[in-house]
This record gives C-alpha cells, sequence and structure tokens, in this order.
C-alpha cells in the first residue's frame, strides 16, 4: 500500500493513468467489434504517408500540444488561464493568409509575398498578443482570465476584420508544407516536438523554470529575493503568445486557408485541461511540461475515441467539461484537506488498534 501511496502521488500519474485508461476503452472496444487488440496500435504506410491512429491522434493533437506549453508556463507563473489563445490563433493565421494571398485574395495559388513574411507575421502577431496580455497581467495586476478575455472577444474579430469576412485560401504547397507531411512524417508532429525539444532545453539548462515556479509560488518574496516577477510573467505570456501564432500558422496551413470564424474554435478549453490533466496545479507553482504535452495528446486520444464510439462531436465538449470539473475539484484545497484529515484518522485508528493488540 506505502509503494501505491508514492506512486499516485507521483506528478505524472495522473496523465499517465488517463492515457492508459482511454487505450483500454479503445482495446475494449475493438475487442468487441471484432478486430484484434492491437489494432489501435497498427502503423502502416499508405500513399507514402504515415497512417494510423496512434499517428492521426499525434498529428490532430500537435495544435493543442504546442498551445499547451505556453498555456503550462503562464498557470505557473501568474496562477491564472490564458483564455484568448484560439482567438489568438485566428488572428494569426488571418494575417498570415491575407499577406500571402495578397490582391487575390479571397483565393490565391501564387504567394503574394515570399513565404517567410507570412511565417514571421503570424508569430509577430502571436507575441504582440501575448504582450498584450502579459502587460495587463503583470504590470496593471489584472485578473488573468479578465485580461484575457478582452483578446478573446476581440483577436477573432480583428481576424475577421484583417480578412475582409471572408475565408482567405492559400493554395500553395510551399505553405500547405506546414500541415502536411515532410516524406511520410506529417509537420505538425515535427513542429510540436521541435517546439517541446526548444522550451525543455531553455527551461532545463537555464535557471527559467526554476524563476517561472518561484514566482507562481510566492511572486512578493520572490521579488524581494532579487527575482523581477513583472518581467517574468510578461515573458510567460509573449511565450504563450508565439505558441498560440505556431498553432494558428500550423491550422491555417492544414487547411490551406483563414477560416477566422473556426480556428482554434475551443481551443483555449482544450489547452487548460491539458495542463489539468497533466498533473500541474492550477493555483501556480511548480509544474511538469511533460504532463501537459501528456494530456494534449489525452485529450486528443478522447476526442478520437468519442468518434471511433459513434459519439457526435456536439456532444465532446460536455465529457471535456466533466473532466475538467473532477481535476479542479480534485485540485481544491478543501477537498485535499478533506482526504488529508481521512488519512490521518485512518493512521491514528490503526496505531489504536495496534496498542490495544499490544
Amino acid at each position: 500500500m506505502s509503494k501505491l501511496k508514492k506512486l499516485t502521488k507521483q506528478q505524472l500519474f495522473l496523465p499517465i493513468f488517463c492515457m492508459l485508461l482511454v487505450l483500454c476503452v479503445n482495446i475494449v472496444y475493438d475487442v468487441a467489434q471484432g478486430r484484434d487488440f492491437y489494432d489501435f496500435f497498427k502503423i502502416y504506410i499508405q500513399n507514402d504517408m504515415l497512417n494510423g491512429r496512434i499517428v492521426n491522434i499525434l498529428n490532430r493533437g500537435s495544435e493543442v500540444a504546442i498551445l499547451a506549453i505556453g498555456m503550462t508556463l503562464v498557470v505557473s507563473a501568474s496562477a491564472g488561464t490564458d483564455i484568448s489563445v484560439g482567438s489568438v490563433m485566428a488572428l494569426s493565421a488571418g494575417v498570415c493568409c491575407t499577406l500571402l494571398a495578397g490582391a487575390a485574395a479571397p483565393q490565391a495559388t501564387e504567394l503574394a509575398v515570399p513565404l517567410i513574411v507570412g511565417v514571421l507575421a503570424a508569430l509577430l502577431v502571436g507575441c504582440v498578443c501575448g504582450a498584450f496580455n502579459g502587460a495587463l497581467v503583470a504590470y496593471l495586476n489584472i485578473q488573468p482570465m479578465v485580461a484575457t478575455l478582452i483578446l478573446w472577444t476581440a483577436a477573432r474579430a480583428i481576424g475577421l476584420l484583417v480578412c475582409n469576412n471572408l475565408i482567405v485560401y492559400v493554395r500553395n504547397d510551399s505553405f500547405a508544407m506546414f500541415g502536411g507531411y515532410i516524406g511520410p512524417i506529417p509537420t505538425p508532429i515535427i513542429i510540436a516536438a521541435i517546439c517541446i525539444a526548444v522550451i525543455t532545453v531553455v527551461l532545463k539548462k537555464s535557471a527559467m523554470g526554476m524563476y517561472i515556479q518561484s514566482v507562481g509560488i510566492n511572486r512578493r518574496a520572490s521579488r524581494i529575493a532579487g527575482l523581477n516577477s513583472q518581467k517574468i510573467i510578461f515573458l510567460c505570456y509573449v511565450l504563450c503568445g508565439l505558441c498560440a501564432g505556431i498553432a494558428g500558422l500550423v491550422a491555417s496551413s492544414r487547411i490551406t486557408s483563414a477560416d477566422t470564424n473556426n480556428i482554434g474554435l475551443n481551443f483555449e478549453m482544450d489547452a487548460i485541461l491539458a495542463v489539468a490533466l497533466g498533473g500541474n496545479s492550477l493555483a501556480g507553482g511548480r509544474f511538469n511540461l511533460a504532463g501537459s504535452i501528456i494530456g494534449a495528446y489525452t485529450i486528443q486520444a478522447i476526442t478520437t475515441t468519442m468518434y471511433n464510439l459513434g459519439v457526435s462531436s456536439a456532444v465532446n465538449p460536455v465529457f471535456k467539461a466533466v473532466i475538467v470539473i473532477l481535476i479542479v475539484a480534485v485540485q481544491a484545497p478543501p477537498v485535499k484537506a478533506y482526504f488529508k484529515k481521512l488519512s490521518a484518522k485512518r493512521q491514528a485508528e490503526k496505531k489504536v488498534k495496534g496498542a490495544v493488540g499490544v
């Protein structure tokens, strides 16, 4: 029991357990349908491209995984969430595609400007939006959800204005590469892996990770210790905006267009759920980036499983909302205090029984 207790207290226990639970559901369903139990794990090459449910989950979950990186840093540093990431995705995609299409908008096959210009514009827009949110939270001390609510409403509307209320199509192979394939491997998987690797190296090889956790645990104490807590929180929001810009670029490239009404819709909920599912406290402080990434792909696995079971896409948010409620409730201080008190009571009863037995 002591080993099991230690195991359940590990930060990665929750995301790994949820992932295994989703895998078990798929395996049981496949067996019930008369398929082999290993069908879920099959990876094969079709039309010179990797295919399989695992590949599809990694591919389709890449945008949420990228968003989860930035959301993890924001939650850890500011003890709040950035609910604007989905709208920032749409705005970044709109700016990128409008620049690339140029005068040929809303439909273009040739790029009006070099591809790098559109890519950098998308990333710059994401950084500017992140800087706006970061300034409100870090320097004006506005509650994170309230501060990011501004761009949650405005960014998508600005994107519609940029695109002139149209879906801007960029039917160009070089642009489609970001959401397509490099050889047999889906490009979004490669982009997500690069983002994860870069952030991991920065957090591990510098003191940035420790600074973020310190500010999240106690901002005032960190400032007294000599850390510029405002600048650290501001930087986390800028990085979160950059991740949203990258995710928007991938999402628009995947459909070779900027549909600002639908790109990134409800993705902020998935990003927040990924952080919570990753075993990270929504109250800030210590974080585990690996847990958030596992959580992001678990969410995509849940979505894929719902489709596989024939559940309507309109019902999916209900399941995600229930998961969020359960995770937040488990992390709530009164619930933690109750279980701690219950555990102490059981330990006391064992000691009494032991003393009586002696």
